[in-house]
């Protein structure tokens, strides 16, 4: 009976210590204040942070002179990108950020793609998030788009994409995708 009592007491404790792991919540549009850069976000940010001062300053201009690839939104719609989850590692301090970052977002309004599976994370100079993602997916350089399915990743665009066109390398990925699922099922 002791025994019992004892292991009845050690699961109820790793219940709740469980639960509260679980009630602890990721911090969204965290902002640093820094010496070198001025305002800096950091961690898991909104697509709505990016409309705000000083970020809109870069993140509208550029989203809004965008012209995209047509023919490659089409092929994104049809290959299903909605299907997908992609994280994006930026920096607020990064030229290269300031450019595809916003690019990257008018791709996904263009295609409807549900914000629901866009992880966005900002990153200091040294590449560092709050929460060390940047350890877990192996980040070197932003911007770095991660496009996964099932938890798997698919294929990565780092720093900036080779076609020239952040949809072209997407579709590419996608393509990627496609031929290891044919492959999958015809080696079965």
């Amino acid at each position: 009976m002791k025994k019992f009592i004892t292991n009845s007491i050690a699961v109820s404790a790793l219940f709740l210590a469980t639960q509260q792991l679980r009630a602890q919540k990721v911090v969204v549009n965290r902002e640093v204040e820094t010496t070198n850069d001025g305002k800096m976000l950091l961690g898991n940010q909104l697509k709505d942070q990016f409309l705000k001062a000083p970020y809109a300053d870069w993140y509208v201009k550029e989203h809004d002179e965008y012209a995209l690839d047509q023919k490659a939104i089409g092929e994104l719609k049809k290959d299903k990108i909605n299907s997908y989850t992609i994280t994006v590692f930026m920096g607020t301090w990064c030229e290269d950020s300031h450019r595809d970052f916003p690019r990257l977002m008018k791709i996904l309004e263009e295609v409807n793609y549900p914000y629901s599976k866009l992880t966005i994370i900002a990153v200091n100079r040294k590449k560092e998030s709050p929460t060390g993602d940047e350890a877990r997916f192996n980040i070197q350089k932003v911007p770095t788009i991660i496009v996964e399915k099932y938890g798997k990743e698919i294929g990565r665009i780092i720093e900036m994409p080779t076609t020239g066109y952040i949809e072209r390398d997407l579709v590419e990925i996608l393509k990627k995708d496609d031929k290891s699922v044919i492959k999958e099922i015809f080696n079965k």
